[in-house]
């Protein structure tokens, strides 16, 4: 008897062992995303020996939500965004879609084991594309066209970088120059940006491809002295209006409104976002520093949510999530679900000439009049811009609460 109830034990603690070790091995990934047309979308991931994958574009580091596992299945989360990974593996592939629901949207990846390079060329280039490029994309017709900048930084044939636009930048974008040609992507769990070039002398041609949903030819040109437009004169007060007014619910389900005792008599400022939008999440995080380090009796800050996701429930639960693991201290107020349509945003703010982007950032005096309306946001991926920001930002408060 005791031998068949020792045998029974090894059994048990070998099954619980052989549980225990049935994942993905650890270390360094090389995961694709297929947008298809023979597209393909490259990243870099580890997986740790705590069960997070950690994604690498270019200076970023996005650490996910441990992973779920069951039998050959595997899940992957973003602490915020509601894209997730979901696949099946064995210890060196993993292969499943890239899904966000709320969006009806789904993108095949796969992912293998022990690769080290994110785009594989012949690591020879004469071609040197560092520095400030003036970009034109065009979405469908030609009279469908956007501007940017292009900032890159190439050391031999690796480059980093972003592209601003008027509405923000396309985030930690890191590839190659492979003789005469640029590829370059960024996967962040919300946006999956690929952009394909032909260089000749100090022009580009090419394409941007997000997701497999969208894509748009861009042109570029080399010009250091290239600028977009002020940031500061793109989203204005309509005639006649000196001040916003709006009344939507918190995560707690009260009504909040610019005119409620808390915001009286106090600089305020509205951050119109969206908890799936990873420019807002970098605002959202410098926000809530500035906010925690520089306390005020004189000074609050609010956020206006538009959510795309197609109930109340699923939006407030979004929005909890986003405060949670930002700790964010401030209201987060759901101002929209269902769509986050720029026009129908603008049909909650009618006294704004339009919502052009998210992030937009509101500044309100102690007399509850608007001074100044900051369109999108240079996040960390733009460097100097991003410093330019903050200092900009800090110096704009202390103004404002100094008179």
């Amino acid at each position: 008897m005791m031998r068949i109830s020792l045998f029974a034990l090894i059994s048990i603690l070998i099954f619980s062992c052989s549980q225990r070790a049935h994942h993905p091995e650890h270390g360094s990934w090389r995961a694709v995303l297929d947008l298809g047309n023979n597209k393909k979308l490259p990243f870099m991931v580890d997986f740790t020996e705590d069960h997070h994958f950690v994604i690498y574009n270019a200076e970023e580091e996005i650490i996910t939500e441990p992973v779920i596992i069951r039998g050959d299945s595997i899940i992957v989360h973003h602490p915020v965004f509601e894209g997730v990974l979901k696949g099946t593996f064995t210890a060196k592939t993993i292969r499943g879609s890239f899904i966000t629901a709320g969006l009806k949207r789904e993108v095949p990846f796969t992912m293998t084991f022990g690769l080290q390079e994110r785009f594989k060329g012949k690591g020879a280039t004469s071609a040197d594309i560092s520095g400030n490029w003036e970009m034109v994309f065009t979405e469908g017709s030609p009279d469908e066209t956007y501007i940017g900048k292009g900032i890159f930084d190439q050391d031999g044939n690796k480059v980093t970088g972003t592209i601003r636009t008027t509405t923000g930048d396309y985030r930690f974008l890191e590839g190659i120059v492979d003789a005469d040609s640029l590829r370059l992507s960024t996967f962040d769990m919300a946006h999956a940006f690929l952009f394909e070039a032909g260089i000749s002398d100090s022009s580009m041609t090419g394409t941007f491809y997000s997701g497999n949903h969208y894509t748009a030819s861009f042109t570029a040109k080399r010009n250091e002295q290239f600028e977009l437009p002020q940031a500061d004169s793109l989203t204005f007060l309509k005639e006649g209006y000196d001040r916003i007014a709006f009344s939507f619910p918190d995560t707690e389900g009260n009504l909040v409104s610019l005119e409620d005792e808390q915001f009286k008599d106090k600089v305020v400022v509205v951050q119109v976002m969206g908890s799936w939008c990873p420019n807002c999440l970098d605002e959202s995080r410098y926000f809530t520093e500035y906010y925690s380090k520089n306390p005020s009796e004189e000074l609050e800050f609010v956020s206006l949510a538009f959510e795309y996701v197609d109930s109340e429930e699923k939006a407030m639960e979004g929005l909890k999530r986003l405060k949670d693991k930002v700790g964010i201290p401030y209201p987060v107020l759901l101002a929209q679900y269902g769509s986050r349509d720029k026009k129908i945003a603008n049909e909650k703010l009618p006294m704004l000439n339009h919502v052009l982007s998210y992030p937009t950032t509101i500044f309100i005096d102690k007399q509850g009049q608007v001074r100044k309306i900051h369109t999108g946001f240079n996040g960390p991926a733009t460097g100097e811009k991003y410093d330019e920001f903050v200092a900009e930002f800090e110096a704009f408060i202390a103004q404002l609460l100094a008179e």
